[in-house]
C-alpha cells in the first residue's frame, strides 16, 4: 500500500506577494467593518478563505484599497516592504485610537537566488482564517469606538524604495502608552506576516500598561515611512521608530 503524503504547492515570490497583498485588502475591509469605521449597510458579504467576510461598497474606499494592494504587491515582490499599519483615528480630533500593525519578514534567499518554496495552499488559508476570526471578534477585546472615526494606512519600506506620487510623507502616528494584543501570524514560506493591534488605554488600564512596559523591551529599526493618499486627501521620512 502506498503511503499518503501531504500535498505541497509551489510558492513563487510573485505568488507570495499576491497572497499577502490580497490578505491586506481583505483584512482592511474586515477591520473597517468590525470597528465600525463605516456603516454596516455599506458592506456586502462575500466568501473568502472559507469564511464569510464583508467588503465595502463605497467606491472611494474600494479604489483606495485597490491602489493600496497593488502597490504593496510591488514592494513585497521587490522585498522592500517591512510593515503595514492601518491607523484608526478620531474624526473630530485626529487622535490615534488604534494601530493594526502587520510586520513582514521576507526570505532573502528567495530574493537573491530566485528560488521557490513549497507549502500547502490549504495550510496558508487556515493560518489566514485564524487572523480573520480574531479581527471579527475584536469587539470582545478592544474598547468600543464610540465616536466617528477615519483611517489611514502607513507603509514602512527600505530607504532605497521607489515611491509613487500617491504616497507622501507621514509621522508614525503612534499611541502614547498603548495597550497591545498580539494576534496570529501566517507564513507563505517566502513572506511571514506577524499581526499586532495596539490601542489607546482607558484610565483603568494605565497601571496594567506600566507593568507591561516595565517587563518588555522596545525594538528600533530604520525605515522610510509612507502614507497613502485617501480618496479626499492623502505621506517619506527616513527615521528611527520604536515598536
Amino acid at each position: 500500500m502506498g503511503s499518503r503524503t501531504a500535498t505541497k504547492d509551489i510558492i513563487t515570490l510573485r505568488g507570495s506577494a499576491a497572497i499577502v497583498s490580497e490578505f491586506f485588502g481583505y483584512s482592511a475591509n474586515s477591520i473597517l467593518y468590525n470597528r465600525g469605521v463605516y456603516p454596516e449597510e455599506s458592506f456586502t458579504k462575500v466568501k473568502k478563505y472559507g469564511l464569510p467576510l464583508l467588503l465595502t461598497q463605497d467606491e472611494g474606499v474600494k479604489t483606495f484599497i485597490a491602489n493600496l494592494t497593488a502597490q504593496l504587491s510591488e514592494w513585497l515582490e521587490s522585498g522592500k516592504l517591512q510593515r503595514v499599519v492601518l491607523v484608526i483615528m478620531s474624526k473630530a480630533t485626529g487622535e490615534v485610537l488604534e494601530r493594526w500593525n502587520f510586520s513582514i519578514e521576507t526570505d532573502n534567499e528567495v530574493l537573491d537566488k530566485g528560488v521557490s518554496r513549497e507549502k500547502s495552499d490549504k495550510e496558508i488559508m487556515r493560518e489566514i482564517q485564524a487572523i480573520m476570526r480574531q479581527i471579527a471578534s475584536s469587539i470582545t477585546y478592544l474598547p468600543c469606538l464610540d465616536e466617528p472615526c477615519v483611517f489611514d494606512v502607513l507603509a514602512y519600506t527600505d530607504t532605497d524604495v521607489a515611491v509613487p506620487f500617491t504616497w507622501i510623507e507621514s509621522d508614525p502616528k503612534l499611541i502614547a502608552n498603548p495597550q497591545m494584543v498580539k494576534l496570529h501570524s501566517f507564513d507563505t514560506k517566502i513572506h511571514k506576516v506577524n499581526t499586532l493591534v495596539s490601542y489607546k488605554n482607558d484610565e483603568w488600564d494605565e497601571q496594567l500598561a506600566k507593568i507591561s512596559r516595565s517587563s518588555s523591551k522596545k525594538q528600533s529599526f530604520s525605515a522610510c515611512l509612507w502614507r497613502i493618499l485617501q480618496p479626499t486627501k492623502i505621506a517619506i521620512d527616513s527615521f528611527t521608530a520604536q515598536q
